[in-house]
């Protein structure tokens, strides 16, 4: 019998890494810029603190919304960087972001509801409400509307669709374009929801990674939103798979019965590196100067060995680039570069179903080192196309 889930799409970007690894272990010198996967470590206190714990501590269940200091850190870190006071029991910490879209999902829709997400945009999104058999309308972010969602594009997809939108969810920093939305208009896309009474789910987990335009938190004009957040970019620790939310007040028990039986809670000792992570600002914005550097040379490295950047790189680590000069299908695309240049890129139809396959995202989050290497590998192989 067929599984009832067989029409959710593959995650393009999980599987070039899987065939990346392989090519290494067999001896090959790939050089990814496949995922967004730091290539710093976790910062040293979060390993000093994760030590500790392991040789003293006695790691096991939390409270299904993390340990109250970890809470508690988050808010004071929120009223420190933003002037943002949020109560620590607003606060859940999830098993990584993943975890918090699937909760949100589950508690602010039922089956049959309207979503709308930006395309191109992460592709988990789309599997994940597929999933739980709600409608995805993919919103064109386009560059007439800065590369982002607004209220006009929503009302048209309204109409295109013949649907309301039960709920939007918008990233800021974006993946895989970079995009920042600015305060003006996340305010602006924020207060459309809030007059619909339409559920708004803010991704920010590229927050502490904006290099052009305006920092903001869907928290500074909102209590109602669902803000999305997660340690493993800015914070270099994806392997730990750690997280958190903050909740409108009136949702707070929802979100934590749905914890309790799903997730039981996040990993103790992950949370306890968290936690003292957010104490390492100063190094972690040494390693954000990294990505800067990366995005600069990449800014006129790319156009000059003929891959122009479709939108601008405010903030995360991807370069979202055109190869349509080359090819209408990315993944092929996108397998030649990885097998004949020992370069992981990731085809654009991970992020845009439609018009993805005349673009590629290279992820600018390794060292200069190594992304200059796959730039001049990239550039050779080119020509031959």
């Amino acid at each position: 019998m067929p599984s009832k889930r067989s029409d959710i799409d593959s995650f393009l970007a999980m599987d070039v890494l899987a065939e990346a690894n392989r090519l290494k272990k067999a001896g090959r010198p790939v050089i990814s810029m496949a995922v967004g996967q730091p290539s710093h470590p976790a910062p040293d206190a979060a390993l000093a603190a994760a030590r500790a714990a392991l040789e003293h501590g006695h790691l096991g269940y939390t409270d299904a919304f993390g340990r109250e200091s970890l809470r508690v850190a988050i808010a004071e870190d929120y009223r420190a960087r933003m002037g943002i006071a949020i109560d620590p029991a607003r606060i859940a910490v999830t098993t990584g972001s993943s975890a918090g879209f699937n909760l949100a999902f589950l508690a602010l829709f039922d089956a049959g509801d309207a979503v709308a997400i930006a395309r191109p945009g992460y592709p988990a999104y789309r599997n994940i409400l597929k999933a739980l058999d709600l409608k995805v309308v993919e919103v064109d972010a386009n560059a007439g509307h800065d590369f982002t969602l607004t209220p006009e594009a929503l009302e048209a997809a309204e109409k295109a669709h013949g649907v309301t939108l039960a709920g939007v969810l918008l990233a800021s920093p974006a993946n895989p374009t970079g995009t920042v939305t600015g305060r003006a208009a996340l305010k602006r896309l924020a207060d459309w929801c809030h007059d619909r009474g339409t559920a708004f789910i803010s991704d920010e987990i590229y927050h502490g990674l904006v290099f052009s335009g305006e920092e903001a938190s869907a928290l500074s004009f909102t209590d109602e939103a669902v803000v999305i957040n997660s340690f493993s970019k800015y914070y270099c620790m994806t392997g730990w798979r750690i997280g958190w939310m903050v909740l409108p007040e009136k949702l707070v028990r929802v979100f934590e019965q749905l914890t309790q039986n799903i997730y039981i809670c996040a990993p103790d000792l992950s949370q306890i590196a968290a936690e003292a992570a957010l104490s390492e600002r100063k190094q972690l914005d040494g390693y954000c100067d990294i990505y800067r550097k990366n995005r600069n040379f990449l800014t006129s490295a790319l156009p000059a060995i003929g891959l122009p950047v479709a939108s601008p790189m405010d903030g995360a680590f991807y370069a979202y680039v055109d190869v349509s000069r080359y090819t209408n299908d990315s993944l092929a695309f996108a397998r030649q570069i990885l097998h004949e240049a020992n370069v992981a890129v990731t085809p654009g139809v991970d992020f845009d179903p439609e018009n993805g396959g005349r673009f590629l995202r290279l992820s600018y989050a390794g060292t200069e080192a190594e992304i200059t290497e796959a730039v001049e590998r990239i550039g050779n192989w080119l020509p031959s196309r």
